[in-house]
């Protein structure tokens, strides 16, 4: 199997309130919108906005966003937070937000000393 392209699709329960939360609250641009639907670009992928559902997603489902300065990100959305920034054990520094439907958003700073930085092919 040969993968072209890949994004995350969430299925809000209100999508007016969705897109406004992504759009305006994490500044996520929209790369295109469509009937019944609306796409984000995110990072080196793409987040789809559409259809409708009966309940959230719950806790089986997360987006996993890193960003440059956690400490602005926090400070920019701290009406959102529901869990403080903090050092994982793993060495990212992670605090998680909720979208409007509780979706949890893990937003990462990756120290500029962990392991992700480094390239692993010349290792």
């Amino acid at each position: 199997m040969e993968v072209l392209a890949a994004r995350v699709l969430l299925h809000p329960l209100d999508m007016a309130r969705s897109i406004a939360f992504y759009r305006d609250v994490l500044g996520l641009a929209v790369a295109r919108e469509f009937p019944g639907g609306t796409v984000f670009f995110l990072g080196g992928g793409h987040l789809e906005l559409s259809g409708a559902a009966d309940e959230p997603a719950g806790p089986a489902v997360a987006l996993w966003l890193q960003v440059r300065d956690l400490a602005a990100a926090h400070a920019e959305l701290a009406e959102h937070v529901v869990r403080e920034p903090r050092q994982e054990p793993w060495g990212l520094h992670e605090m998680w937000v909720a979208d409007p439907d509780g979706t949890r958003i893990v937003l990462v700073e990756v120290p500029a000393d962990h392991p992700i930085r480094r390239d692993q092919r010349t290792l």
